[in-house]
């Protein structure tokens, strides 16, 4: 099962940090995010699940968000999981 997360997902100007303020437009990250067509894969990534059976998926910015921070900081897979708990 795949549900999507486009209805009440925070744009990037809408998430505020849990410790105040907003995330920096000029952050790497928040600028990565926006290079990738994430409508497009999930267009792709969604028809793959059964849509009324299972567990719900992960959504499609997942996998390849992580391996684009594996690959970006030259971590391995153990550490780039560290990096995303905790810096989510």
């Amino acid at each position: 099962m795949y549900r999507k997360h486009h209805k009440g997902q925070l744009s990037i100007e809408e998430f505020h940090v849990p410790f105040g303020g907003t995330l920096d437009p000029d952050n790497r990250w928040v600028i990565s995010s926006t290079l990738m067509p994430w409508e497009e894969l999930e267009e792709t990534y969604a028809p793959q699940f059964n849509p009324t059976t299972g567990t719900p998926a992960n959504s499609v910015r997942l996998a390849p968000g992580a391996l684009f921070i594996k690959q970006r900081l030259g971590l391995s897979d153990e550490e780039t999981v560290g990096q995303i708990r905790e810096n989510a």
